[in-house]
């Protein structure tokens, strides 16, 4: 399975930005997906994760409220809606699926190269 992440970019706080991450290969194999971020100096962190097993999707409390978590099943892509960004926000974001279908790092398979997002105060 390969995944492309795009559509970072540099965005004013309380601004909104839509990350894609198209996946092409085995992907019937795949049974959880989501999006990580690793902000400069820091460890990566689990943004939002969808898994087929239970058909949730779960979002970290640092976004809850703010990011969505959606999926195109016929273009094989998931999305990432960003609003109300915040410069705390300021990560390299990675899109990720596993076939176990578990929600964490452990459970992903196959990362994405990652697309900057940058929120300026």
């Amino acid at each position: 399975v390969q995944l492309q992440a795009s559509g970072g970019g540099l965005v004013q706080a309380g601004g909104s930005l839509r990350l894609s991450c198209a996946a092409s290969g085995s992907i019937l194999s795949i049974n959880a997906m989501g999006w990580y971020r690793q902000a400069p100096g820091k460890q990566r962190e689990w943004v939002s994760c969808y898994s087929t097993f239970d058909g949730l999707t779960i979002y970290s409390d640092s976004v809850k409220g703010r990011f969505t978590f959606s999926r195109d099943n016929a273009k094989n892509t998931m999305f990432l809606q960003m609003t109300s960004l915040r410069p705390d926000d300021t990560a390299t974001y990675y899109c990720a699926a596993g076939a176990t279908g578990l929600c964490g790092a452990e459970g992903m398979d196959y990362w994405g190269k990652g697309t900057l997002v940058t929120v300026s105060s």
